[in-house]
């Protein structure tokens, strides 16, 4: 016999995200999805099967992009050109792996977007939650609008610099283990930005489902690692993507000072100027 107190623990409801409205659920989007819907995943699969007025992006273009040229103008020209308009509410989604979806989305909070949302699960998310599917490549009308970037969600290298000689933030190594401890080969110098504390992207993340963890869980990760979501935090990983996942973890839990040190480790340790260390032997 299953207790009465057994019961009512099975219905206990999970806790909610404290910012909720960054992440988007499959099922209350099948009905009614966003005017402006982005696709992250190859065009291959974008071609194969999207959402519905879905706009493929390019990923690879955006990174290249933003590192070659980072200015208001270029970047207004190619979102407008796209039809995304920052100032509407734009969904982005990938496959199995979210880290394209994040980098975008990152990119689109980067330049001023105000209702910027992952789909939870991706493109298995909607196909299971029966969501139609087309095969018509979106064109959508073109927009003009100016831009204009918070400069709040990048961190760059002299700043983290002087931060770290003056009041260092929370620094969160979104890499693997090997990484962190300097025994993976990604750069001249190899190893972790001093005092920064290793969280590896993929453990926001359900193994099975590859949803975001659930409050509960993501709260209890976060304590283990001694991450306090009211103080500024900055993740970083080897070029921006990773590191965005673990931002967007950040602000789901109520962050609110998460900054992204996009050029990362390929930046970091390639510069012999910058102070390198390597985590303590347990």
């Amino acid at each position: 016999m299953v207790s009465l107190g057994v019961l009512a623990l099975a219905f206990i409801p999970a806790a909610p995200y404290p910012n909720p409205a960054v992440l988007a659920e499959a099922a209350d989007l099948v009905k009614a999805p966003p005017a402006c819907v982005l696709d992250t995943r190859d065009k291959n699969s974008y071609d194969a099967g999207h959402v519905p007025g879905a706009v493929w992006v390019d990923v690879r273009a955006w990174d290249r992009a933003f590192w070659a040229n980072s200015s208001p103008a270029s970047w207004a020209k190619r979102l407008g050109e796209a039809g995304i308009d920052p100032a509407a509410t734009v969904l982005v989604y990938g496959g199995n792996d979210v880290r394209d979806a994040a980098r975008v989305w990152w990119l689109l909070r980067y330049w001023g977007g105000t209702d910027v949302r992952l789909l939870n699960g991706g493109w298995a998310a909607w196909t299971a939650a029966g969501g139609r599917v087309s095969t018509e490549p979106s064109k959508p009308a073109p927009k003009t609008f100016t831009l204009a970037a918070r400069p709040s969600a990048l961190t760059t290298k002299d700043q983290l610099l002087a931060a770290l000689k003056a009041s260092p933030p929370q620094l969160l190594d979104a890499r693997s283990k090997a990484e962190y401890c300097g025994e993976s080969d990604t750069a001249a110098r190899n190893g972790m930005i001093p005092g920064a504390v290793h969280l590896e992207w993929t453990e926001t993340l359900d193994p099975k489902t590859k949803r975001f963890k659930s409050a509960d869980e993501l709260a209890k990760l976060l304590k283990e690692r001694h991450v306090d979501v009211n103080r500024p935090a900055v993740t970083y990983c080897q070029s921006g993507g990773r590191a965005a996942v673990v931002a967007f973890a950040l602000e789901l839990m109520g962050g609110k000072q998460v900054g992204n040190y996009y050029r990362s480790w390929s930046e970091w340790g390639n510069d012999p100027n910058t102070p390198v260390a390597k985590p303590p032997k347990p």
